[in-house]
């Protein structure tokens, strides 16, 4: 009987939190359960000090995540009722991924498809392997991706790759998805681990708040695209950051010719 506890394993490291599907005997297949257990892991670590950048990866060397478990769907998602419920379960994790204030990086090692590629496009970077293959191939399936899914697709890659990608169900290898703007990055297999590291150390090393806030305005910007339409708490919300402990020491240690020592407050 496959223990459940242990398909979402954490490890922490030098400010850095990785989350590993923990499935590689089935390509990191995710159940209805773990959508679930993936969003109070990540919004537990959000509230976490001692976490300023999440890397979320696959276990084993052949997939990141092949997404949601098919052996399911003849229980979870036999109709749209069923289906209705367990979508809220995707929903949330993505949305979740997508609202965190902690950066977070997805490190892709081969497969990620379907809901396994709509985990990598909410996260914030995607560093890959050049052995990757990843699409949302649920044409072949008969169904369909949900709104927030598409939202952050056409969002990463515009509206005529995002069709291109749902239209023909393939699986893109590491060099179109780099093209297209799938992946930020790719990298020989062997390299992907630290290379990931090494960014994720880069980013906890800066200002925890400079990142919360620039996502947060980022998201802004989608929600409310006519900026006129913001109001004084969402106009006021970047020049706050000039109020904050972390600004005075990245000011002072820039003259001082030192490194900064940010404590997110």
């Amino acid at each position: 009987m496959e223990n459940h506890t242990t398909n979402i394993l954490c490890h922490k490291n030098n400010w850095v939190t990785t989350i590993t599907i923990n499935r590689p005997r089935y390509h990191n297949s995710i159940t209805a359960d773990m959508w679930e257990n993936l969003t109070r892991t990540l919004l537990k670590l959000d509230e976490d000090p001692d976490t300023r950048c999440i890397i979320i990866a696959g276990a084993g060397d052949k997939a990141f995540s092949a997404g949601a478990d098919i052996h399911e769907f003849q229980t979870q998602r036999i109709n749209s009722t069923t289906g209705k419920i367990y979508n809220h379960k995707v929903d949330t994790l993505l949305s979740t991924i997508r609202n965190l204030q902690t950066p977070i990086i997805a490190m892709i090692n081969g497969i990620a498809a379907g809901g396994g590629c709509e985990i990598s496009v909410a996260c914030d970077l995607r560093i890959a392997s050049t052995d990757c293959k990843i699409g949302i191939p649920v044409a072949r399936l008969g169904i369909t991706i949900g709104h927030t899914e598409m939202k952050s697709l056409v969002e990463l890659v515009g509206r005529s790759t995002a069709l291109y990608i749902l239209l023909s169900a393939k699986l893109l290898d590491s060099s179109e998805a780099l093209r297209v703007g799938l992946v930020n990055q790719v990298v020989a297999k062997e390299n992907l681990q630290s290379v990931t590291q090494e960014l994720a150390q880069q980013i906890s090393n800066l200002a925890p708040l400079s990142h919360s806030v620039n996502k947060m305005t980022l998201n802004q910007i989608y929600e409310i695209p006519d900026l006129k339409n913001l109001n004084d708490e969402q106009r006021a919300l970047p020049l706050n950051q000039f109020d904050t402990d972390d600004y005075h020491e990245g000011f002072n240690a820039f003259l001082e010719k030192r490194s900064p020592q940010f404590k997110g407050k």
